[in-house]
């Protein structure tokens, strides 16, 4: 007789995680290391060390997302840190101005940016690099701004009053209490933008930019139905993110003995 158990519920998620992520994987893993005629190959790894091209849009895009996420990180901490700290009545609802964006189609935000863009520069084909990153940061502030709000609006304030009680000053109190005690927030901020801002080649496309960043470069090997190489310039991204990943993990879970070191 069949019995029902806890365990059971997780039984469609473990059917949707081989269907649509380990399978995905294994036909990604197979065209990567192999050849036009099936065989095993490093063929495609080589080529992509090798080719000056593949190599270019790497740099292009970690460019695009470091900058990108610099920016929205200057504009989203001292904003999400007002939000948290202030006392204004009405700071949810500009919480919610921030956020709105989010609820409007994507497509028509990036046309609409495209239209300003054209008003100011004329032609949106001189500054193209200046174009990508106004679109992602503008695509993505509000993923940078979420998870630094959350976390500031969390601290407990008796730590900074503690901080001033021991003399610290205001920019003294927030260096070394306030800043720590939010990097989880920017870690998590950080990895919601440099990590889309590195593939996502629909903001370039619609500001018509003809650059290629890592998402449209494995478009155009799919496009022209050289799956191979796309599929190992895909999975040489998807290590990338992957060890990314795990960086950002690694910060976020030593921080709190190095918090209580520094506050110390």
């Amino acid at each position: 007789m069949f019995k029902f158990s806890r365990k059971n519920l997780a039984v469609p998620y473990a059917v949707y995680l081989i269907l649509f992520v380990a399978a995905p994987l294994v036909v990604l893993f197979y065209y990567a290391f192999t050849d036009s005629t099936g065989r095993v190959s490093l063929a495609n790894l080589v080529r992509f060390f090798s080719d000056p091209n593949t190599l270019g849009t790497l740099c292009y895009s970690i460019a695009i997302a470091v900058v990108t996420t610099v920016v929205c990180l200057l504009i989203a901490y001292p904003t999400a840190y007002f939000l948290a700290t202030s006392s204004l009545k009405g700071k949810d609802v500009l919480l919610m101005v921030f956020v709105m964006p989010m609820w409007i189609n994507f497509s028509l935000r990036i046309t609409a940016l495209k239209e300003i863009l054209t008003l100011l520069e004329g032609n949106l084909a001189y500054y193209p690099f200046l174009n990508a990153v106004l679109g992602m940061a503008y695509d993505f502030l509000p993923f940078m701004i979420l998870p630094i709000y959350n976390t500031i609006s969390r601290l407990d304030g008796s730590l900074v009053e503690a901080a001033r009680d021991l003399g610290a000053d205001d920019i003294s109190a927030f260096v070394k209490v306030i800043l720590p005690l939010s990097l989880p927030g920017i870690v998590s901020g950080v990895s919601m933008v440099f990590l889309p801002a590195m593939t996502n080649y629909v903001v370039l496309d619609m500001l018509y930019n003809s650059t290629y960043i890592m998402g449209s470069l494995i478009g155009s090997y799919f496009s022209a139905y050289n799956w191979h190489g796309g599929s190992m310039i895909a999975l040489i991204l998807l290590l990338i993110i992957c060890l990314f990943t795990v960086v950002s993990s690694r910060i976020s879970e030593e921080e709190p003995d190095r918090r209580g070191g520094a506050l110390l």
